[in-house]
Formats: structure tokens, C-alpha cells, sequence
């Protein structure tokens, strides 16, 4: 029960986050919530709905991954000088990117879910592939950076979400064995 509280809980900050204010704010709290949330998985043994916790994961997953890589982002243009380089003009060159993240998350997510981990190589092959005109042409090499933070952050946190909501096997025998 413990497990599905932290993963709905994460979802508030989530909410807040896409509203834009204090959305760094917002992702460190839906990141220590799916991190506590990571860690009653590994050492604890989970009795919940899966199809419940499943539905919250992937929302999380999909919704939460956006906030989170859109406040990573909002951090490095914090620090930034060179506003041609920022977030905001890397968008101009990769339009479409809310939606490619969003459904690269949710492929990330169901491909890890299903036990296909291979999905999560063919995701990034498609997305890289159809990206690369784009980063190829590009004079601003911070874009390619962008594409790269954006794409490890997207896919991280949708993977530390399926495994919340599954569990792998090699983690779980790690449990196991780190139980005995």
C-alpha cells in the first residue's frame, strides 16, 4: 500500500510542476517521492493492485518525465549566459519535442513493463534516427547536448518508474538474495 501512496503522492508535484512556477521545486519533491518509492520496492516485499499501481506509474512515467526533464533543462538555463543556447531555442530546431518525449517515455515505459527491454534500444534508435537530420544540420551544438540531456533524462525516469509498477528480475533477485 505503501508503494502506490508514494507513487499517487508523486504525482501532485507533478501537477504543480506543469504549471511552470517553481517547477524545479516540483520535480525534486516527485523525485524523492519516486526514489523512496524505488527503494520499498528493492528492499521490501510489495503487496498492492498491479493494474492500480501500473495505471498511476504510467501516468507518472509519461506526465512526471516531462516536468522533471523540462526542470533539468530550467537548471542548466539558469546557469547559462548564452540565451541562443537555452532550452527555448533548441526548440526551434527540435519542434515537437514535448510530444516525442512524451511518447518515448510511455514506449520506454511499456516495453519495460511488458519485459521487452529490447524496445527501449529501438526506441532510442527511432528517435535518434529521426532526430539526426536535425542535430546533423545544426549550428548550435548545444542543441545536440539538449537532445542527449533530455533523452537519458526521459528514459531514466521512465525506467525507474516501470520498475516501481513490475519490478525486473535481475533487481529482484538482487532482493532476494540481499534478504538471505
Amino acid at each position: 500500500m505503501i508503494l502506490l501512496v508514494l507513487v499517487a503522492a508523486a504525482l501532485v508535484p507533478v501537477v504543480a510542476g506543469w504549471t511552470g512556477r517553481h517547477r524545479v521545486l516540483a520535480a525534486a519533491v516527485a523525485t524523492v517521492l519516486l526514489a523512496a518509492a524505488v527503494i520499498v520496492r528493492v528492499v521490501a516485499s510489495v503487496s498492492v493492485d498491479q493494474g492500480v499501481l501500473g495505471i498511476v506509474a504510467s501516468v507518472l512515467a509519461v506526465a512526471g518525465g516531462s516536468v522533471v526533464t523540462t526542470a533539468v533543462f530550467d537548471v542548466i538555463d539558469d546557469r547559462s549566459t548564452d540565451r541562443t543556447e537555452s532550452l527555448e531555442a533548441a526548440g526551434h530546431i527540435l519542434r515537437g519535442g514535448t510530444w516525442v518525449g512524451a511518447l518515448e517515455r510511455l514506449a520506454v515505459f511499456g516495453s519495460l513493463v511488458a519485459g521487452m527491454p529490447s524496445g527501449v534500444a529501438l526506441t532510442l534508435a527511432v528517435k535518434g534516427l529521426g532526430r539526426y537530420p536535425e542535430l546533423r544540420s545544426g549550428d548550435r551544438p548545444a542543441t545536440a547536448e539538449r537532445f542527449i540531456i533530455g533523452t537519458l533524462v526521459s528514459v531514466l525516469w521512465a525506467a525507474l518508474c516501470a520498475y516501481v509498477a513490475t519490478g525486473f528480475a535481475p533487481l529482484e533477485a538482487a532482493r532476494v538474495s540481499f534478504d538471505a
